[in-house]
């Protein structure tokens, strides 16, 4: 919160910020073509001494006409530069051709939830993922995750797997610390954090439990490694309400797991771990909260990933803020006796108890 309580825009950049916004679409796409066509990297190669739209046209087999348009629109964003007719690369530009994560964001709107956005509105109105309707006919995009174009799949998985694997490596000794001999882990997905499990501590036995399409990528993965007798499948449909968690684990694990549903849901699903735990088994969670980041750019690309979860996704859920979740958990029955923030990219990791 700690970000946005104060105006700190003056009246004119506050004007300006809005033209940015009116022609946020055209900034988005001018941005990933300059990147896709290779202009910006052939640009970058030129160095100081710069190039020519006559010299990127016929380097690239491009009219000068497209190239014109897009370095002009280019301009204005700061991806170029122009001296003596020649452009060379912006400070934007490299960032758009270099960082991770705005590589991984862009190609996670384009590919996956550009065209479905134009929905939002309906989504709201509604409730459901209205521009779902883009991709096909399933509930939420869960079911229909294994059935999406592949390229479309890998940028969601790129996504998804972006913000958790550089906070594997820095959670696995929080959460193995305590004699954890048997994990469940809710919503695992391809695998990752079984296979990490796995590798960090020889004597731990997971169990994944996800809706069958997802685990049929992580069988294939973990069949592939010989991980078949340390890691076992419960293929359900976790919003069945009616499905019971299984008992006998030390812990229960959900990563990037439940900001995929609604607060309802949360507590339901939280209600059931604490059926399957006894009194000394733990629910270890880690997410990303917007109101819990170090910077504002962080909490903003939370924030705006909340659209994802509202038109595409389900129609119900977002990134959340530690205020919202935490009630969820506390509605739940458990006690939240451990919290740690800033790990990795933007995680928090808790730990839970049943309340005594």
């Amino acid at each position: 919160m700690k970000f946005f309580s104060k105006n700190k825009k003056s009246a004119i950049e506050a004007k300006d910020a809005a033209q940015w916004i009116a022609f946020g679409p055209v900034i988005f796409q001018v941005a990933r073509v300059l990147r896709n066509k290779g202009i910006l990297k052939l640009i970058e190669d030129s160095g100081t001494s710069g190039i020519t739209n006559e010299a990127i046209a016929e380097k690239l087999n491009m009219s000068h006409y497209g190239v014109r348009v897009l370095l002009e629109s280019g301009l204005g964003l700061g991806l170029v530069l122009v001296n003596d007719k020649k452009y060379t690369l912006g400070k934007v530009g490299y960032f758009i051709l270099h960082d991770p994560l705005t590589i991984t964001n862009m190609d996670f709107i384009h590919d996956v939830n550009y065209k479905g956005l134009f929905y939002l509105d309906e989504s709201i109105e509604k409730g459901t993922a209205a521009g779902l309707k883009e991709w096909g006919d399933w509930p939420t995009i869960y079911e229909g995750l294994s059935h999406l174009p592949a390229h479309v799949q890998k940028s969601w998985f790129s996504f998804d797997h972006f913000f958790s694997d550089d906070a594997f490596p820095k959670v696995l000794p929080m959460v193995y610390n305590g004699g954890v001999k048997k994990l469940l882990d809710i919503g695992g997905n391809t695998g990752k954090w079984a296979i990490a499990s796995t590798k960090f501590d020889p004597d731990v036995h997971i169990t994944i439990m996800d809706l069958p399409g997802q685990l049929n990528v992580a069988m294939k993965r973990i069949e592939e490694l010989g991980l078949t007798d340390r890691v076992d499948f419960n293929p359900v449909n976790i919003l069945d309400e009616t499905v019971q968690f299984p008992k006998g684990f030390d812990v229960i694990w959900m990563s990037q797991f439940l900001d995929c549903f609604s607060e309802a849901q949360i507590v339901s699903i939280l209600k059931r771990c604490y059926d399957a735990l006894d009194e000394n088994g733990t629910v270890i969670i880690l997410e990303p909260y917007w109101d819990r980041q170090k910077f504002e750019t962080a909490a903003f690309c939370l924030q705006q990933t909340s659209i994802y979860f509202t038109a595409l996704a389900n129609g119900n859920s977002q990134m959340y803020s530690a205020e919202v979740f935490m009630k969820c958990v506390t509605d739940s029955g458990f006690d939240i006796i451990e919290e740690t923030d800033h790990i990795g990219l933007s995680q928090t990791l808790i730990k839970c108890k049943k309340r005594k």
